[in-house]
């Protein structure tokens, strides 16, 4: 039998914001875990499966660090952490990806953070695709995650002290297939 292949192609996909939480876990002083997010966040995915290639960009509002505790927020947007006023998004953009089948294990690339560029893999806990109900459109998206030292991108308050420099990142996210 004759057999045409469909020329491969990227489609993209929006990040759904309401499907989207980036979270960073630290060990405070050995004794607890301080965890925060980020409310603001946008980007875009680009994603062939057949082709197993992808391209992920996502910003961060480093301005919408969440902590649950408002001084402590202010805080995270001094220059002691995020420095904010300098340095308002962060930025991972990953270009590799990894597959087991059809569903993606990894996405390493790249993560801009204070103005410093370092890589950064994440880890795919959870992947899927599905049909959308009710935007009747494919979503895909899953449960990324990497431990990543903060001081690699200069975040260096509070390491003399106790407050670990293991950054533990949980990123869930759904993109909509536009």
């Amino acid at each position: 039998g004759l057999a045409l292949a469909a020329p491969a192609y990227s489609a993209p996909y929006a990040i759904d914001p309401t499907h989207t939480f980036v979270i960073y876990e630290v060990n405070h002083f050995g004794t607890s875990t301080n965890r925060g997010r980020f409310d603001k966040k946008e980007g875009t995915v680009q994603f062939d499966r057949a082709a197993k290639s992808g391209k992920v960009e996502l910003t961060l509002d480093m301005t919408s660090v969440d902590s649950g505790v408002a001084p402590f927020d202010k805080h995270l947007q001094s220059p002691d952490f995020f420095d904010a006023a300098q340095f308002p998004t962060a930025t991972f953009v990953g270009d590799k990806f990894s597959f087991n089948g059809d569903k993606v294990t990894e996405v390493s690339g790249q993560l801009t953070l204070r103005g410093k560029t370092a890589p950064l893999t994440l880890k795919a806990t959870r992947f899927n695709c599905y049909d959308h109900p009710m935007l009747k459109r494919e979503v895909c998206g899953g449960d990324f995650e990497a431990t990543l030292k903060r001081s690699q991108w200069g975040v260096n308050w509070g390491l003399t002290m106790g407050v670990a420099d293991d950054t533990k990142l949980n990123i869930q996210v759904e993109a909509i297939k536009q």
